[in-house]
């Protein structure tokens, strides 16, 4: 395991470049302020270097907030986002990440849709972001990697992203939540048949989300990876 001291590039950090990309980002973003106590644990925890785009938003930020809290980039922790790259991949004392075994989750939506860095676990290229879609229950391979991701954060059209899955004023509903919380639709987004005209949506824990993913992938046999 390399020390903290081993991690930490200020000579040749990723962090200029992101600030750049993040005040030229053509979507609202927040990048919410750091503890440096904890951006140390995480950047432990990951063992990448400020080098890394994702070792950077470890230790620079305690997270990124595009679209008013719709997708969030979990950093080292904030008020706003209270999980981090750390807690919510639920490391071990090895710095396994036991949550999602070979990959590694580092952002997720309201709508309960999570984004993961392959670590082995998908078939497609180490280090690209697959997308665990709520319309499908299936992992998408977004042919991308952290970078590219955090560029098209910053870029892309996120309203046609998630052109489906939103809904008239559905800024009101997300300002309830925090980083914690995801809003619930019921019937649920992967739910096949007529359009429902008017789906309830609660505010739930984002951890309810994952594992009501989980679970239905296990009871509908969804092994695709």
């Amino acid at each position: 395991m390399k020390p903290l001291d081993e991690l930490i590039n200020n000579q040749d950090s990723a962090w200029p470049l992101i600030q750049n990309w993040l005040s030229k980002a053509r979507n609202k973003v927040e990048v919410l302020p750091v503890n440096k106590e904890q951006a140390e644990t995480v950047l432990c925890d990951l063992q990448v270097t400020t080098r890394s785009s994702l070792g950077t938003v470890a230790y620079h930020t305690g997270g990124i907030l595009f679209d008013n809290g719709w997708l969030r980039f979990l950093g080292s922790g904030h008020n706003l986002l209270p999980r981090n790259l750390s807690t919510w991949n639920q490391f071990d004392t090895q710095r396994k990440a036991r949550k999602l075994d070979g990959g590694l989750l580092i952002a997720d939506d309201v709508v309960g849709g999570f984004f993961a860095l392959n670590r082995g676990l998908f078939e497609g290229k180490i280090g690209d972001v697959f997308y665990l879609a709520p319309d499908t229950l299936e992992w998408e391979w977004l042919e991308m990697g952290y970078s590219e991701f955090l560029y098209w954060a910053c870029t892309g059209k996120l309203e046609q992203f998630y052109e489906t899955f939103r809904w008239n004023r559905w800024e009101e509903g997300v300002k309830k939540t925090n980083g914690n919380h995801g809003i619930q639709i019921y019937p649920h987004i992967w739910t096949r048949g007529e359009e429902v005209i008017n789906p309830a949506r609660s505010i739930v824990p984002i951890e309810e989300l994952w594992n009501l993913n989980m679970m239905y992938r296990e009871k509908f046999g969804c092994c695709s990876y």
